[in-house]
């Protein structure tokens, strides 16, 4: 018996590194997963080795993210857990990031997971207001990912910090519109997690990163996704419109 039987969730982003480890932590867990990436050859081999479904497709296309909420709805009839995980980095001083750069980072940090989760809407409310009706308290879980940088900026991260504050915004609002309906609306801020978009950082930045954090080092991508999991979790039926920080200790401030 796991503690997410009988619950659906979908990922974006899990085909790779944070989210595909959130995908195994859920499904080890019971839940049935949709694993959504952009590269359907991941995508596929995820989906197969938890005993999930996979959608293929770029996030910011016009009709994608409705047609992830379809695939879910279509595999598994209902909806539980929404992750909003996709994410890139777009590294450059604000003079000198381009326009594409900005609508990029606000694109598939912002922008992608309010449609996400406005497609998904209906299916968590619709089944809210049942369990209600009904008179059963039944907990439905919303964790979008942000950063230590949408939280406290961070030095040539402009516009990846705006749109990552951009998701806690998103975050704050829904969890005041979903509440009575007892769905919870969290959000993950992540510090340095040892993945791809962090693999290309020099070694003496490494080190100098390491040097601030705490706990002296960085996240593997399965811790992070233990903080992905606590907020999907039964544990967390009481944790509601909050940011929480998996960050090994570290807090930028105003430092540069």
């Amino acid at each position: 018996m796991g503690e997410l039987d009988g619950k659906v969730a979908v990922i974006t982003g899990s085909g790779r590194g944070i989210g595909e480890a959130a995908a195994r932590k859920l499904a080890a867990n019971g839940a049935r997963i949709v694993v959504s990436d952009i590269d359907g050859d991941v995508a596929q081999k995820v989906a197969s080795e938890v005993g999930g479904v996979a959608h293929v497709g770029d996030l910011v296309t016009p009709g994608a993210c409705d047609k992830l909420i379809d695939a879910a709805i279509e595999s598994f009839g209902q909806l539980d857990i929404v992750v909003n995980n996709a994410g890139v980095h777009r590294d450059a001083p604000l003079d000198e990031i381009t326009d594409e750069q900005m609508q990029q980072m606000l694109d598939i940090h912002t922008i992608v997971p309010m449609r996400v989760l406005r497609a998904a809407a209906p299916y968590l409310k619709d089944a809210a207001k049942a369990d209600l009706a009904a008179g059963r308290e039944v907990f439905r879980k919303v964790v979008n990912v942000s950063s230590l940088a949408g939280l406290m900026g961070n030095p040539g991260q402009a516009a990846y910090a705006a749109a990552k504050a951009g998701a806690i915004g998103l975050t704050r609002s829904l969890a005041k519109e979903w509440g009575p309906l007892k769905i919870n609306v969290n959000a993950v801020a992540f510090g340095m997690i040892e993945t791809r978009m962090t693999a290309h950082l020099p070694d003496a930045a490494r080190q100098a990163v390491a040097q601030l954090i705490p706990l002296g080092r960085g996240a593997t991508p399965e811790e992070a996704a233990d903080g992905i999991y606590y907020l999907c979790s039964p544990g967390s039926n009481y944790v509601h419109g909050q940011v929480l920080a998996v960050s090994g200790g570290i807090t930028f401030g105003m430092a540069s």
